[in-house]
């Protein structure tokens, strides 16, 4: 393509550390998680390559593609979800970084077929709402194109239930895993591992109290607005 895709360097680091996150947090076991990175301005993500192991990742293994889906640089296969990342980068402009894993609370959620309504702060200071569940794809769908039907299932599911991908940076893909995104790589492993532990708590919360009816919508406003809205006052200007 002509690309200097070695200007991505700071990327495939910021890729590279995003994957090896996925493996300090306990989200992935064995091979089962990638995480990806786009460089809006030239066009181009960044994905960890298909099938290995976390400990021998290397910046220089990480495979860049255009948002066609071609190959740029890498000398491996990229993820077999690749196609997913790419959709999802292709339909939602606003995001930076995908990540998709198989963490146990998560993924029990998705195998279910269960969203997770917000039941307290915690959830309310990541997700602005109820975590969809997206459904699963028919036999056609999978025969065609598997992991680009998953992206376009999961755009087609924010577009009909009119979710903002960027106040709700997540979905459970229905008998599959959990997806998550963010402004970044690392932002969104982060949101990642948010949606884990709301998970883990949720299930904790129903057994403790099976009659919760979920947080109230002024806290929830209140919580994920003091975060990330107009007027937001959390953090370090």
């Amino acid at each position: 393509m002509g690309l200097d895709s070695s200007m991505l360097e700071d990327l495939k680091e910021e890729v590279l550390h995003a994957n090896l996150m996925l493996v300090e947090e306990g989200l992935v076991r064995l091979t089962w998680g990638n995480v990806s990175g786009i460089d809006r301005d030239k066009g181009l993500f960044v994905i960890k390559p298909s099938g290995v192991a976390y400990e021998n990742l290397t910046a220089d293994s990480m495979v860049v593609l255009d948002l066609e889906g071609e190959v740029v640089e890498g000398k491996m296969r990229p993820s077999s979800d690749t196609p997913t990342h790419r959709i999802l980068y292709r339909e939602f402009e606003e995001i930076g970084g995908v990540t998709h894993t198989h963490s146990v609370n998560a993924t029990m959620f998705s195998q279910a077929g269960c969203e997770l309504p917000c039941q307290g702060t915690t959830h309310a200071d990541h997700f602005y709402g109820t975590v969809p569940v997206v459904r699963e794809l028919d036999e056609a769908e999978v025969a065609e194109d598997y992991e680009t039907n998953t992206g376009l299932a999961i755009v087609e599911c924010f577009r009909e239930k009119e979710i903002n991908p960027v106040e709700m940076p997540a979905c459970f893909q229905k008998f599959h895993a959990p997806f998550t995104w963010g402004k970044n790589a690392i932002d969104s492993v982060k949101n990642s591992v948010a949606l884990e532990v709301c998970a883990q708590m949720a299930l904790g919360t129903w057994q403790l109290n099976a009659d919760q009816g979920g947080l109230p919508r002024h806290i929830l406003d209140k919580h994920y607005l003091r975060k990330h809205g107009a007027g937001a006052y959390y953090g370090q200007s």
